[in-house]
């Protein structure tokens, strides 16, 4: 039996045609699909980005906590070490009329009780305050230290720098590293040289 030519071209046309379609709807399909693809992915480093601006500001936070609490343990801890500050400003008080009494203390030998019990007083006094982190203000022959010094007299010296400590009129303390009372001190100036002019003959 022979077959028609004209009949398998036919056939064949009616092929190409139903592929066509297909091809057309596979290629818009993946075209779609391509498009979702870009769209989550943008959405993915969108999404990752969001997440690294979310871990910076907690390190930023965890950051600003710790500085919080370091800040906080150093207050406390300041507030611990000088919170008998005005105690002991008081008994500084004290200790001045003690030294007053045993540097004016003159007359006869029956006042040498009182005197040694006032030194002995004035002994214990000091180790108290020792204690608690009170230290006096080495100041004579030192230069003048605005922080430390409290300025209320000047003495001409040419034998010393200018502004050198050379009596100390008070004493000043320091609670730890913390000056709680200056020094009152007198300091040296540089004698003033006035020229006088030559006479004529």
């Amino acid at each position: 039996m022979q077959t028609d030519g004209s009949g398998g071209d036919m056939r064949a046309d009616g092929i190409a045609k139903a592929e066509g379609p297909l091809d057309e709807e596979k290629g818009m399909e993946l075209e779609r699909l391509q498009e979702e693809v870009c769209k989550y992915k943008e959405q993915l480093d969108a999404l990752q980005r969001e997440l690294d601006e979310s871990k910076n500001r907690l390190r930023y936070m965890q950051a600003d906590c710790e500085n919080i609490r370091k800040r906080s343990e150093r207050q406390m801890e300041e507030a611990r070490l000088f919170a008998t500050m005005p105690l002991l400003c008081d008994l500084l008080e004290v200790v001045d009329e003690l030294e007053l009494a045993l540097r004016s203390a003159s007359g006869p030998e029956q006042h040498g009780t009182v005197l040694q019990g006032v030194e002995m007083t004035l002994k214990k006094m000091k180790k108290i305050l020792e204690k608690h982190g009170v230290s006096p203000i080495e100041c004579i022959m030192k230069p003048l230290d605005p922080e430390k010094h409290m300025v209320v007299s000047k003495e001409e010296r040419d034998d010393l720098e200018e502004h050198t400590v050379v009596e100390e009129i008070r004493k000043g303390y320091l609670l730890r590293d913390r000056v709680i009372r200056p020094s009152v001190v007198k300091v040296s100036v540089k004698p003033s040289r006035s020229t006088k002019p030559k006479e004529e003959n």
